[in-house]
């Protein structure tokens, strides 16, 4: 018999659905503890919170707790490119070059930033072992990635850059911006600070781990309790040690995931999937983009481009690294296949490692995050977010 819950938070009236599958995802789905939001542009709607964020300590979840939230960085990330985008800073077609010469090597000159953001460019791994000392380095690691050589040609095929391309992303911006700052400081500067987020991409030393939840990974008799979905060829791979999959999941190389609360982790920029934060965070930041509250430093005209229904179909769907059908939009991901969200094709979000995810539904104007510590191992649709989106469809 699994433990009572006690959820904490407020829901407003017709969103009780989204209360229930949350309580439900702790009763069947293994939760440990975990915050699911939703904002109706910069109204919260939605906003819970439940369990342990130390399941060996029996430390409560509280209301300001963060987790790591891997890949769910790079919406965050993408949002910032955006925001160079509108200042006219970046030009989405343009060639990356134009902003970073020395990234033309090895037959790089033609790609663009858009397939760059687009997990086109076959820069899923690093020809060498990289480790987080070394993606400190900006001046060092810039050098290291424009002498990166593609993994196939480039505009031809897709395939997830799992945390390289927040790399690449995080010195294009260095180059672009007008005061040379990284792409965590300018998430942190124009976007968390104006909207009051609890999302860091670099953690502050003031920030104390006290905050961050403990990840936990799904291991034994868990795995045929609370897993469906699993990625068996990824899970070939990885146990294999070789393989595309294998190489872009470790490269660079920044230890076990459920190792991720962790001082050294965190506060290193890693724009693809290092960031940390709350639930109500991405929510709100999502929200504000649905909606349009003229919040984010992003242009009206490229909000609405961010929520083209139809994205780029130059490349097949089939993702080389993911072995799995997926569609990129500009840096976030849109429902294909069976990874169906929003009220329709114009929702775009990302998903993180384990199971968080935030989205944008420009055609509700909501925001929608889920942060959890219990680490799932679906690819993309993890069955806790997929019933708290789920939920919220039957809301509307």
């Amino acid at each position: 018999m699994s433990e009572q819950v006690t959820v904490h938070g407020e829901v407003d009236s017709g969103f009780g659905p989204v209360a229930d599958a949350f309580r439900r995802n702790f009763e069947q789905h293994g939760e440990i503890g975990a915050a699911v939001a939703v904002y109706a542009g910069d109204r919260p709607v939605v906003d819970l919170w439940a369990g342990y964020r130390d399941r060996k300590r029996r430390l409560v979840w509280e209301r300001d707790t963060m987790a790591p939230v891997w890949s769910s960085t790079k919406g965050m990330a993408a949002f910032v490119v955006a925001s160079a985008v509108s200042r006219g800073l970046l030009d989405y077609e343009a060639a990356v070059a134009k902003y970073w010469p020395e990234f033309a090597a090895h037959g790089k000159e033609s790609i663009t930033v858009r397939q760059l953001l687009d997990h086109q460019a076959g820069l899923a791994a690093l020809d060498r072992p990289v480790r987080l000392p070394e993606m400190a380095d900006l001046d060092g690691l810039a050098t290291l990635l424009a002498e990166q050589k593609p993994l196939w040609r480039p505009g031809t095929r897709q395939g997830y850059h799992p945390i390289t391309a927040g790399l690449y992303q995080g010195e294009l911006i260095r180059r672009v911006d007008p005061a040379h700052r990284t792409l965590g400081r300018v998430f942190a500067e124009d976007f968390a600070g104006p909207l009051g987020l609890d999302f860091y991409i670099g953690l502050p030393e003031e920030i104390s781990l006290d905050r961050v939840a403990v990840l936990s990974a799904t291991e034994g008799l868990d795995v045929l309790k609370y897993e469906r979905d699993l990625p068996l060829r990824i899970g070939a791979q990885l146990y294999a040690k070789r393989g595309l999959s294998f190489r872009a999941l470790n490269s660079p190389q920044v230890g076990a995931p459920a190792r991720a609360t962790r001082r050294e982790f965190l506060e290193v920029e890693s724009p693809a999937a290092g960031g940390v934060g709350t639930a109500r965070s991405l929510a709100r930041v999502y929200g504000a983009a649905a909606a349009d509250t003229g919040e984010l430093p992003i242009d009206s005209d490229l909000l609405q481009r961010l929520a083209a229904a139809d994205t780029a179909q130059d490349v097949p769907a089939d993702d080389l690294v993911l072995l799995t059908r997926s569609r990129y939009h500009l840096g976030f991901r849109k429902s294909c296949g069976s990874f169906r969200f929003g009220a329709d094709a114009r929702a775009y979000g990302t998903t993180g490692y384990g199971g968080s995810f935030g989205f944008a539904d420009p055609a509700t104007g909501l925001g929608f995050g889920y942060t959890m510590n219990r680490l799932g191992m679906a690819v993309l649709d993890d069955a806790r977010a997929r019933n708290l989106r789920q939920a919220l469809r039957r809301c509307l």
